[in-house]
């Protein structure tokens, strides 16, 4: 049970790290391999168009943590609006733990030990010197890379025999984003951060897509954190997935338990 309840912790913080990232031009088209001479500015308005956006999100997840000693197994049920609320409920075959998270608030409750987390961002910024965003997360889940608007940002592209490899033009950051984008459709394939001055490294895989409702959603995701020795990876696959009109969130803090002071 213990060992369940670090995965979940883990994963929390996990997300919430990841939460805590000269010749003439042609015309950007769908093809199977990168075009070599492509205005970027082009490309980026192909890939900002191609990302998905809706109004609400639902979906059963099976979330499996490795971490070269163990490997855990959690069902998570995901809920989420857009720009609002993100919704999580763990259980192995029974509930065991929920996370809540809005732009200014994350709160964390597990029923092993009784113990829950209330707070905000800052305390994982602070950590890392960041400004990891609510919006951040949304963007891991649905596919999206993490950054406000590939439309108002500048890149530099880096040659790829398979995918348009874009790199954004920021100075001074702790981490640097790497983005891999698939010619075919323009959606991300992998998004990889690295820290600055380490080996330190995070990256986000995006292996499978699923189309519903007119909308493209990752099937599945695999989250990677390598701190210089160890090599944490959590795999997502999303089984079930639908867009209802309303999405209720309940949470509440049961009676009883102690909080955590992190």
């Amino acid at each position: 049970m213990k060992k369940a309840l670090n995965f979940i912790f883990y994963f929390a913080l996990l997300l919430l790290l990841v939460v805590v990232f000269s010749c003439k031009s042609v015309s950007v088209l769908p093809t199977k391999q990168p075009v070599k001479k492509v205005e970027i500015k082009s490309l980026a308005k192909k890939i900002e168009k191609a990302s998905t956006k809706t109004k609400t999100f639902r979906a059963r997840v099976k979330a499996q943590y490795k971490d070269g000693n163990r490997e855990q197994q959690i069902n998570l049920n995901l809920r989420m609006e857009f720009d609002k609320t993100l919704w999580i409920s763990a259980s192995i075959l029974v509930p065991i733990a929920k996370l809540l998270i809005t732009p200014n608030r994350v709160v964390f409750y597990e029923k092993f030990q009784k113990t829950f987390y209330d707070g905000n961002m800052s305390f994982i910024n602070e950590q890392l010197g960041t400004s990891f965003t609510f919006q951040d997360i949304q963007n891991v889940l649905l596919g999206n890379p993490i950054t406000n608007n590939m439309n108002e940002e500048k890149f530099d592209r880096i040659d790829h025999p398979q995918y348009y490899v874009l790199i954004p033009k920021r100075k001074n950051e702790q981490f640097r984003p790497t983005y891999f984008f698939d010619p075919s459709n323009f959606r991300l394939k992998e998004q990889r951060f690295i820290v600055s001055g380490t080996s330190q490294s995070l990256s986000i895989k995006y292996p499978k897509y699923q189309k519903m409702e007119g909308k493209t959603l990752p099937k599945e995701i695999i989250i990677s954190i390598f701190d210089g020795s160890n090599l944490v990876q959590i795999s997502l696959d999303f089984i079930r997935t639908d867009f209802p009109k309303n999405l209720s969130v309940p949470f509440t803090i049961p009676k009883g338990y102690k909080k955590l002071r992190l």
